[in-house]
Parts: structure tokens; sequence; C-alpha cells
């Protein structure tokens, strides 16, 4: 995992937060000042996409690197799929898991959410050598519509973080370490199948799913039946990009999970 860009804040127990596409650690900056108040905040840089275990495996070694035995986990968007394998392949590790606003492979519940088909941009992000191709010179408008298209109203970020966002995307080869991820999506899918319907695997620890728009309760909907401790959140008036579009919501009801004993 690239150390480049990992925020390794504050004292406590440890939260390793996961982020998305096309996000960098910048996305946690408005809520890293709350938590690293009360946790050890890692937030490694994720760039570099990877099927659903390479990303797993590289969060537990980066955890390993840094003398911790066990966090609570969050992961958002791409972020997430890795943070559920984690704790579905590696649940000694996972104190609590947090996941937001992404979708889980083919596991029943999202049907309503797939009824038109998956989002655009993942079948060209998935074709080997189109995406990046077609891109490469454009990296800051189409950045710039995923940040509209991620908040409420349309309202984007601050341009300190969007241009952060897009310098980490720009060039033909970022692109293409970024769109592994989706390229990889079949194999993650394949992966939290067997992992689900072959190996039985549960999430035995405290799991807090949050929906906001587009994603909305699917997520959640995924997590019941694997779940033995699920609570769900719904935040309204807000976009995707949860910790930056709503992190005073995010805060209300990711503090408290965070901090409820556990054995």
């Amino acid at each position: 995992m690239n150390r480049e860009g990992l925020v390794d804040i504050g004292t406590g127990p440890a939260v390793v937060l996961l982020h998305g596409f096309p996000h960098t650690p910048r996305l946690w900056d408005a809520v890293l000042p709350r938590l690293a108040q009360t946790h050890r905040v890692i937030a490694p840089n994720l760039v570099a996409g990877g099927d659903g275990h390479a990303l797993a495996a590289a969060v537990a070694a980066l955890l390993d690197g840094l003398g911790i035995d066990r966090a609570d986990v969050v992961g958002i968007d791409a972020g997430a799929p890795p943070a559920f394998v984690l704790a579905l392949s590696q649940p000694e590790r996972v104190r609590r898991l947090v996941l937001m606003e992404s979708l889980l492979g083919r596991l029943p519940g999202a049907e309503s959410f797939l009824a038109n088909g998956p989002p655009w941009w993942f079948g060209f992000h998935q074709v080997p050598g189109l995406a990046e191709t077609v891109l490469e010179g454009h990296e800051r408008e189409y950045i710039e519509w995923f940040l509209r298209a991620g908040t409420h109203g349309g309202r984007g970020v601050a341009p300190e973080i969007r241009d952060a966002f897009v310098a980490a995307y720009t060039g033909r080869a970022a692109l293409a370490s970024a769109f592994a991820y989706y390229r990889a999506l079949p194999v993650t899918a394949a992966q939290i199948a067997s992992l689900i319907v072959e190996q039985g695997r549960r999430l035995p620890m405290p799991v807090l799913a949050i929906g906001a728009h587009p994603v909305g309760p699917a997520l959640a909907a995924q997590l019941r039946p694997v779940a033995d401790n699920l609570t769900e959140v719904q935040l309204e008036n807000c976009g995707h990009i949860i910790p930056l579009d709503a992190p005073g919501q995010l805060l209300e009801v990711l503090v408290p999970f965070l901090l409820t004993p556990v054995a």
C-alpha cells in the first residue's frame, strides 16, 4: 500500500478510514479533528485500486506495520468492499465496522437500486485501456463532475480538496491504477460470495450502515442477512460524499458508535 499521503494522527483505539473514488485521504479532512480527540486515526492512500482481498490484505499489512492488532474500520464507496472483506476474513482484527454508500458484490438486497443497471461509469471504467485514454487531459472536468454529483444540490467541495483529488488522478497511469478497482469488481464479487456462501462467514462485530444519496438503504439491505449486530442510518439532504458533504451529521452518528463498548 502506498504510504504517500497516509494520515496517522491522534491517540487511543485505532480507527482506519478507507476512501473511495475519486478521493484521497483528504476525503476525511472535516472529520479528522473530532475523531482524533478520542482515537488514533489511520487514513491510507487507496488511489491505486485492486480486488477486495488484495486491498484488505494491504490494510492488514499496514496495521501490522504500525503495530496495531485490532481496529475499527470505516469504508465508503470503493473503500467499503475491502473493509467488508477484511471483516469477514479476519474478524479478530476488526472491532467495529462502518460501511457507507456502497454495494457489496452481488449480495441480495440491492435489486431496487440496480433495477436500471449499475451506474454508467462502472462499465466505462472496466474496459481495459479505454477510460484512461479518453480521459487523459480532461481529468479535472471528469473529477469535478463526480464531486458535484456526489454532493447535495451539486454544490461540490472546497477548491483545495477538489484540486488535491484532481492531482491524485491526473495522468494515464494514475487513472489506470485507480480503475483497477472497477476492473476487479467481478473478482471481488466472487470473493465475497465465497466468504459468505461457501465458507459461511458472518460479521460478528457491531456494524453500522450509513446511507445517503444515491445508494440509500440498499447497503443495509445487503448487510442484514450477514451482520449479527447491525445499526442502520439514513442521512437526509446528503450526497454520496458523506464526510465532506455532511460531516456534522456523520460525526453525530459515527462518534457514539465508535465509543460504544464492545467485547
